[in-house]
């Protein structure tokens, strides 16, 4: 369906108002990257996937108030976009949707990619023979970005570190927030950032895949983290060496003099990885290595060069796999300057972790429920079994990514008391958990797994929905997957009040 000028489209006088003002930066950010705001003026720029969370909408309207001329393309139709289109209304944005077209790629001077559209794509191939510049809603903020940055990554765990380190910078005084990969466009957003201000940017392997090279940087990046490098996402980079190389591009996001990198200890795909400039000793110094392991207990943390002991997972209301995410926020507060107060601020209130994170509902029938609907992979699910000390009734299914699933099988044995899968990987799931003798029901639906899960619950029993696999069989990402699975588990509760059944009230994870 072409939309070349559709009803969304305003007079072209009537552009957004809005600046986009950095008077108040005073950084000296070397040659141009022009992808700064004074370089998009009058620029011919293609807006490559709508996207729904907010980065492709972000990127239309900061273009626009950049004075850009812009097009927004998208193969979803306009029934399949309608937040999108009531973000845009109004705006001069002239929308393609229902398809792509080559032309729009040939002679537009910047093309802003969704991080879901692989750089192999045929389309972004015939943008690069034509001499069209590439970037990311990410890369045109980190290009225009006049406060301090710090970088997050990982396979696991990257989202709660992303907001625990927001969080806890907050509370030591700085104007701190969070963003990137979890959600929304923080272009909105560059008025009201200065230099002394911090943002944490979560980023996934599609974003850091999709950075120029160079990378577009108002300012370097005082420090990164990386929580951890599994095997995951391989329908897309191919083999793990792949995806944890595009992992690594963090890296070269940091200042070349003092940047921090913050990466997991131990064996595994970061063992080896080194910062990109500086001599032997002061990579060694500005390389921090962090206990990636679990624990409810106390941590040990090293702060401004000395040891401290803190609260651990349990102290904070938190599931103990959150221990290795704990003590990477904490070690990138320290590269910021502020460890030691983030320590002490860690006492002030519990810490939130990001929701369908290991995330405790209200009991059910007695028993505890458990959304860790974030859960993709064989990994994350075994880690969160790991985190329940009760009898579990797991619920797991979706598309399976092809990866090792012995894992989970070693994980549920003698854990999971019963297992109902569901979506495309049902019956390979219900099989493999059969092996480690667990109990398992292949269900049609995911709602049918919460219907029988639900009614093989006992009291002291742990409900974990923990998908362990994608969400695109029947959903368009793991939010709408995981606020299905609630809205199941709602139906079952009334059921239950309507049985007589009680309800308990959560409590503190143990």
């Amino acid at each position: 369906m072409r939309r070349p000028r559709p009803a969304a489209r305003a007079a072209s006088g009537e552009r957004e108002a809005r600046t986009v003002s950095r008077d108040d930066a005073r950084v000296d950010t070397g040659p141009s990257s022009g992808l700064e705001p004074s370089a998009l003026a009058g620029r011919r720029a293609v807006v490559m996937g709508l996207g729904r969370f907010g980065g492709g909408v972000g990127a239309v309207r900061y273009l626009l108030a950049c004075g850009a001329r812009v097009v927004g393309t998208d193969l979803r139709s306009a029934a399949e976009l309608p937040e999108a289109l009531r973000e845009l209304d109004g705006l001069d944005v002239e929308l393609i949707l229902g398809e792509h077209r080559e032309r729009d790629f040939e002679e537009a001077d910047l093309v802003v990619v969704n991080p879901a559209v692989p750089p192999s794509a045929p389309l972004l191939n015939r943008a690069r023979a034509a001499g069209t510049r590439l970037a990311s809603e990410i890369e045109l903020f980190t290009a225009a970005a006049p406060c301090r940055l710090v970088g997050v990554t990982g396979t696991q765990g990257k989202s709660s570190t992303t907001a625990f380190t927001a969080e806890l910078l907050r509370r030591t005084g700085l104007d701190a927030r969070a963003g990137g990969n979890l959600g929304g466009s923080l272009l909105g957003a560059l008025a009201e950032l200065r230099p002394a201000g911090v943002v944490v940017l979560e980023l996934s392997s599609y974003q850091l895949e999709g950075l120029g090279r160079p990378v577009a940087l108002a300012r370097p990046f005082e420090a990164v983290a990386v929580t951890n490098v599994e095997a995951d996402h391989l329908e897309r980079h191919g083999t793990l060496a792949s995806y944890a190389a595009a992992k690594r591009r963090i890296l070269e996001l940091l200042d070349p003099t003092h940047g921090v990198a913050v990466l997991p200890a131990g064996p595994g795909p970061c063992a080896d990885w080194d910062l990109p400039a500086g001599d032997a000793v002061a990579r060694a110094h500005r390389t921090v290595r962090f206990d990636p392991n679990a624990t409810p207990d106390e941590l040990v943390v090293s702060c401004a060069g000395e040891s401290s002991t803190v609260p651990g997972p349990a102290a904070l209301g938190l599931p103990a796999f959150q221990a290795a995410n704990l003590r990477a926020a904490l070690a990138l507060c320290d590269a910021l300057g502020v460890g030691r107060a983030a320590v002490a601020a860690l006492g002030v209130a519990p810490l939130t972790a990001p929701a369908h994170r290991l995330e405790r509902l209200a009991d059910l029938g007695g028993a505890s429920v458990w959304d860790n609907g974030v859960s993709t992979t064989p990994d994350s699910t075994a880690a969160a079994l790991r985190s329940l000390d009760a009898p579990v009734v797991l619920i797991a299914g979706g598309r399976a990514k092809n990866l090792p699933t012995q894992v989970l099988a070693d994980a549920a044995r003698g854990t999971v008391r019963a297992a109902f899968t569901f979506g495309d990987a049902a019956v390979a799931f219900a099989e493999l958990l059969a092996t480690g003798g667990v109990a398992t029901t292949a269900c049609p639906t995911l709602e049918a797994a919460v219907d029988a899960a639900a009614a093989a619950l006992r009291p002291g029993d742990a409900l974990l929905f923990s998908p362990a696999c994608a969400s695109f069989d029947t959903h368009a990402n793991f939010r709408e997957r995981a606020l299905a699975f609630r809205a199941a588990l709602e139906r079952a509760r009334a059921r239950s009040e309507e049985r007589g059944g009680a309800l308990s009230s959560p409590t503190d994870p143990a």
